[in-house]
């Protein structure tokens, strides 16, 4: 009952006129920054860090979580009208959402995203309201082994984004992989892959840039060359009723993967240096390897919209948690809030509950405030949004392409990454050509960056032995789940095997 009483008292905090206009402008400038290719949260943040100062700091914060929270949301528009990533986090809420949109369903992929992301946010914040000092003990205990094994489950699940060809995605993952170790090593500092001497691969490849490339330019590409040049905009009507009736389809066919996302995309959230990337890909494949038919996905299956953008939102909110209760950063965008509270003169860690209470609660009580009024506006915007489906392909693909450039640009604000979104394109349409799966290699990395570094720090740990994967507790159990999971396209095929000669 304590924590309700706080609760409540956070969330008055957050109605006061002040933080509520904050919250409203937050998340409205949050939403069209996470729609926009290149900015995402985490510039967001930064941008209008510095506009933070005009307010106290308890209104400072919980306009910056507005607009993290707006960006969330944001990030899913422009995957889903456009095909361009508008963030890292919404990467994977291409794969289905874009295919809806061709297919005419836009307003379905856009409203089973923000309802998604509403559930997911909302489980988040249920969760972290009651467990935070809980959760962020059992985020403390995940060292580098844990960390690794739980990387090596989320590769598990490419298998079952590659389709049956697994000879292909095992190729795709390998591309990921490689492109992941360019640059300077993290442990020793010594320079990998830097092809040709050029000096622009020493900062490595930005996933940011591959995103776009890959499902910008290389989307573009590929309309252009599968109708050849006979292009037409895509058909999309919105009218309440047709909201009301895309709700119900969208959570009767995607419930299971907004349940997954919410719930793994909080607990990844709340692990240090992971955030809401990894928890959105990871909430995809698992969703995938869970539903009913697996093949549906990446065609247009509002399962594969609602488990990354329910699991983004969940994360983003986990991600909060680790920074609060242990003052360490979850995702980069938490990262720059630690730097704001700190500059505010606000000290995080356990302390923090106790000797600012009120600011705490006050933070908490906007999640919720934050997440309604997400859901509202977003809604609200959604015949904007269709309406740019409308415009002739003549006329997007020009607008696509300049996005691309802009956003590809932004991310690293170096022109040689935008040569090489240019080059990851046509890399993209050419594998798209022979049928090699794209997911597998975004994905691979998204996950390399983490698994390489906590792979070696760990065979440091045990002095080389790779034991340490299996006889620690919570590292032992994920890693055999995550062999199992490996091995078992070979177990078909065998059993097949076995059944086709006995037949």
């Amino acid at each position: 009952m304590e924590i309700l009483g706080h609760l409540s008292e956070g969330m008055w905090l957050s109605l006061q006129p002040l933080n509520l206009l904050l919250i409203l402008i937050g998340v409205t400038l949050g939403l069209f920054i996470g729609a926009m290719p290149g900015l995402g949260s985490v510039n967001g943040v930064a941008i209008l860090l510095p506009v933070t100062f005009l307010v106290p700091p308890g209104s400072a914060i919980i306009f910056l979580a507005a607009i993290y929270y707006g960006a969330m949301y944001g990030g899913a528009i422009s995957s889903i009208t456009l095909g361009i990533p508008g963030a890292s986090t919404a990467v994977a809420t291409t794969f289905d959402g874009r295919p809806l949109a061709l297919k005419g369903r836009a307003s379905l992929a856009l409203v089973t995203a923000a309802i998604a992301s509403f559930i997911g946010g909302s489980v988040a914040n249920v969760l972290f309201t009651l467990f935070a000092p809980l959760l962020a003990s059992v985020a403390l205990s995940f060292g580098p082994p844990e960390i690794f094994a739980l990387m090596l489950l989320a590769f598990a699940t490419f298998v079952g984004l590659g389709g049956d060809d697994i000879p292909k995605t095992v190729f795709s993952i390998c591309i990921g992989l490689v492109f992941a170790a360019v640059g300077f090593d993290e442990i020793s500092g010594a320079p990998r892959l830097v092809f040709f001497e050029i000096s622009g691969f020493l900062h490595g490849i930005n996933f940011l840039v591959l995103a776009i490339g890959v499902y910008g330019i290389g989307e573009m590409l590929w309309t252009l060359d599968s109708t050849r040049g006979d292009v037409t905009s895509s058909e999309a009507k919105m009218t309440v009723k047709g909201i009301i009736s895309d709700s119900k389809e969208g959570m009767r066919r995607g419930w299971k993967g907004t349940a997954i996302g919410s719930f793994l995309g909080f607990f990844v959230g709340i692990l240090p240096a992971a955030g809401a990337t990894p928890g959105s890909l990871m909430s995809y494949g698992v969703a995938k390897m869970f539903a009913k038919n697996p093949k549906e996905f990446g065609q247009g299956h509002p399962g594969g919209v609602a488990a990354p953008e329910a699991a983004n939102n969940s994360a983003s909110t986990g991600a909060m948690l680790p920074m609060l209760t242990l003052g360490i950063p979850g995702s980069p965008t938490t990262a720059i809030l630690l730097g704001g509270m700190v500059i505010w003169g606000l000290t995080p860690g356990p302390r923090l509950f106790v000797d600012q209470s009120e600011f705490v609660w006050g933070l908490i009580g906007s999640f919720y405030v934050s997440n309604f009024f997400a859901l509202i506006i977003n809604l609200a915007f959604i015949p904007l949004f269709i309406w740019m489906l409308r415009m002739p392909f003549t006329i997007l693909a020009p607008l696509i392409f300049v996005l691309s450039v802009v956003g590809g640009y932004a991310a690293t604000n170096d022109m040689h990454d935008v040569w090489l979104m240019l080059a990851f394109g046509i890399g993209a349409f050419f594998l798209r050509k022979f049928d090699y799966p794209l997911a597998p290699a975004v994905l691979a990395i998204v996950l390399g960056p983490i698994a390489e570094p906590t792979l070696r720090q760990s065979l440091l740990l045990s002095s080389g032995d790779p034991s340490i994967f299996f006889n620690r507790p919570i590292a032992g159990p994920i890693t055999v789940i995550a062999i199992i999971l490996i091995l078992l396209p070979l177990f078909k095929f065998i059993l097949d095997k076995t059944r086709n000669a006995s037949a």
